[in-house]
């Protein structure tokens, strides 16, 4: 048995923003939503859970703040199933503010700005904003022109899928832009 082993089945984490379910639920009364979402009034607990075993489904407290509390007889590993599905949806649009960032310096080579514009172009598509940064060093610092033309010439290539939204700024070694998608 040394070469095998055991798969554990994951145990998902105890949450303590889970609705009470069943005979967790301990108020004398409540207002009672069936299975097919029509209203049937305040109601005991022990009828409401008779309701639901009858169902072969469970009594799940929806909304724990009201007077008295709202249940409803749902099928509970369904309800926590659309809980998840619901925050996966709001955390997968939530990412779309965020930044993406391209490097060059005074000296880049067309090429390389060539494929550094590609790169930019589908972060845009992809609807991310586009934050330029623009590395000094050295000498370098004394030709800031050099960089403002660099910069200017980036957002030129740009231009059709991209719109400056903030304008190029000096902070301390670093000269930086940000660029947003055409909509």
């Amino acid at each position: 048995m040394l070469g095998r082993r055991r798969s554990r089945i994951p145990v998902p984490p105890p949450d303590t923003n889970r609705a009470r379910v069943n005979e967790k639920i301990k108020v004398p009364s409540i207002r009672l939503i069936d299975e097919t979402g029509a209203q049937i009034g305040v109601v005991t607990v022990e009828d409401a859970r008779a309701r639901a075993l009858a169902a072969s489904l469970d009594l799940v407290e929806v909304s724990a703040e009201a007077k008295p509390p709202v249940c409803r007889i749902m099928d509970y590993g369904k309800y926590l199933f659309e809980q998840q599905k619901k925050e996966r949806q709001s955390k997968s649009h939530s990412h779309r503010s965020e930044t993406k960032e391209v490097r060059l310096r005074p000296g880049t080579g067309d090429g390389d700005l060539d494929i550094k514009a590609k790169h930019a172009r589908e972060f845009l598509a992809e609807g991310y904003k586009v934050g330029l940064q623009l590395q000094f060093r050295g000498r370098e610092m004394s030709h800031k022109e050099l960089g403002m033309q660099m910069i200017h010439k980036f957002t030129k290539m740009l231009d059709d899928v991209a719109k400056v939204e903030q304008e190029p700024r000096m902070e301390g070694k670093r000269m930086t832009a940000l660029l947003s998608p055409r909509k």
